[in-house]
């Protein structure tokens, strides 16, 4: 394997590190960054993840309440509680663990949650200012991305990133990260004709399906940085978008699934938290 493989429990790490003191510093002043998550029904992936961002929360002194509410929950129940929420002044962000319950509308859900404590970066304002290059919460899952990328020490300026995938979660918002590091971007969907020919040129490629084994060796650019976001679970065992064994022979960087994209989510949660806490305290 020719490729260095990036770790994101590493990475992830040496952000904890960096918030420790701000942290100390916040409690200092009697403030302890505080998330809430809300958790409707019992999805067991969406349980295990809850409890894996908690432990990490409490585990860098991170104040984290679980709100866990059954599968049949009226929607009015959940729109109540962000807003206990959103007037709580020991909150300082606040999350809904997706997917929801199906008769319960995400979308009016997730806009009830007021900007400054939409620590997962999906309200439409901090959209908006993404879009407008403007200071806002940043989605975690392309935040960390970015920070994976820097770990290289490779220059963004002037590279072509090649996205797969154009979710509002991860495909999108990363888009206007690297266009607003001065990249040249492209983002490619389920409708591009031809995908490998854009891969293939890509010194950054990013793939966000879930399609286990989509971008295969013949894909990619030689020297390339490849981050899979993919995640998905076949016979109980995870698999990414990337054939990691073909890919590690072509790449200079690329991440595993799991412990590369996936750790530094839920430490860009936590640091959108800190920041969150940091703002409330000005």
């Amino acid at each position: 394997m020719r490729a260095t493989v990036i770790n994101g429990r590493d990475v992830a790490k040496k952000q904890y590190a960096k918030m420790s003191e701000t942290i100390f510093e916040l409690k200092k002043k009697n403030i302890t960054p505080c998330l809430a998550i809300i958790l409707a029904g019992d999805d067991p992936a969406s349980v295990g993840y809850v409890s894996l961002k908690e432990r990490t929360a409490k585990s860098v002194g991170v104040d984290c309440r679980v709100f866990r509410l059954p599968a049949d929950v009226p929607q009015c129940e959940i729109e109540g509680l962000i807003d206990s929420l959103n007037k709580s002044d020991d909150v300082h962000g606040i999350m809904v663990q997706l997917p929801l319950p199906a008769h319960i509308d995400a979308n009016i859900v997730l806009e009830l949650i007021i900007p400054e404590k939409d620590v997962d970066g999906f309200h439409l304002v901090n959209s908006g200012k993404l879009t407008n290059r403007m200071t806002g919460i940043t989605p975690c899952t392309p935040r960390g991305i970015m920070e994976l990328i820097a770990e290289t020490g490779c220059a963004i300026a002037g590279k072509h990133a090649v996205i797969v995938g154009r979710s509002m979660v991860v495909g999108t918002p990363l888009a206007l990260l690297l266009l607003n590091a001065d990249a040249t971007v492209t983002v490619c969907h389920s409708k591009t004709v031809d995908l490998a020919s854009y891969t293939h040129t890509a010194d950054i490629l990013v793939s966000a399906v879930g399609c286990k084994g989509l971008i295969r060796g013949d894909m990619v650019k030689e020297g390339a940085i490849v981050v899979d976001v993919g995640n998905t679970r076949v016979d109980g065992k995870v698999w990414g978008d990337v054939r990691f064994d073909e890919v590690s022979e072509i790449a200079d960087f690329i991440t595993p699934v799991p412990g590369g994209v996936g750790p530094m989510t839920i430490a860009m949660l936590i640091k959108n938290t800190v920041e969150a806490a940091c703002d409330k305290a000005q």
